[in-house]
């Protein structure tokens, strides 16, 4: 098990100088720290790497697709947009360190078209079979993340995530979970989670309100016993939200503050999760 939080707790911007908030992550005692490639490039991405590395952690990272990058869009050359950004996403994240690269990676946030959902995520799962070969070979495993229905219509569960995973035939494929969206989505927050046994990947804690893990009504004790049935070993990330009032916080409708202090929440989430998880 490795513990990490995702750098956007910190963060007015997604561009934001990361090197004080590994510092504080390190200090923390966090195994590592999540970032985003909102607004990567090749230099900045092999500057993090070597700053994650030099403040002794290690790096996860997650990232989302826009509305001219669609692999679910009906035009070709759309799709292809998104399968070669795909493809530099990956090998970002390999150049940063990393071997997990997850998150909202099959369609645009925000953006809707029930009516064609089936056909949308049978596209999103061949674009997955295309970039099979470029995780392979750069190390890396997608994961792709269930969320809520104020945010995408395309994967809300447990098991559309599965699902489309599956689809794509990629062994290299798999799934990220988040409490925050399981709870609003779930009926059963453990039975969802044990559904993806066999393809999770990566998780997400933080409780009903993006806060800080324990603060809240989330289940955490089937959240707990459905990892430790599995046997869960790999990244626990407290990805939570709290400061309102910066242009990051708006992309993701945080209006008030949710926690007092960033640094404490993180604080306050580790220890919560050493106490839960082990």
């Amino acid at each position: 098990m490795k513990y990490g939080v995702h750098a956007g707790l910190w963060m007015a911007n997604w561009t934001d100088e990361l090197d004080p908030i590994l510092k504080t992550v390190a200090d923390l005692g966090y195994d590592g720290v999540e970032i985003s490639l909102l607004g990567m490039n090749e230099d900045r991405a092999t500057s993090i790497g070597k700053a994650v590395r030099d403040h002794g952690l290690e790096v996860t990272c997650s990232d989302g697709l826009g509305p001219d990058k669609d692999i679910t869009s009906v035009d070709p050359a759309i799709r292809q947009a998104g399968i070669d950004y795909l493809k530099w996403a990956i090998q970002m994240t390999a150049r940063i360190g990393s071997r997990g690269l997850a998150g909202v990676v099959y369609a645009p946030w925000g953006v809707y078209d029930y009516p064609n959902k089936e056909a949308r995520a049978m596209r999103a799962a061949e674009a997955f079979a295309a970039i099979d070969q470029t995780l392979a070979d750069e190390g890396v495993t997608l994961g792709i993340e269930a969320i809520n229905r104020f945010e995408t219509d395309l994967v809300n569960t447990s098991a559309e995530a599965v699902a489309m995973a599956n689809a794509s035939g990629s062994d290299h494929v798999g799934v990220l979970l988040d409490t925050f969206h399981l709870n609003i989505e779930e009926k059963d927050m453990g039975a969802a989670i044990a559904h993806a046994a066999d393809k999770l990947v990566h998780f997400h804690v933080s409780d009903n309100d993006r806060g800080v893990p324990g603060s809240g009504h989330v289940p955490w004790g089937e959240v707990r016993d459905a990892l430790k049935a599995m046997a869960f070993d790999k990244w626990i990330v407290a990805e939570m939200f709290v400061i309102a009032g910066n242009p990051a916080s708006a992309d993701l409708n945080i209006w008030r503050d949710i926690e007092p202090e960033a640094t404490d929440a993180a604080k306050r989430a580790l220890a919560f999760m050493r106490q839960t998880f082990g």
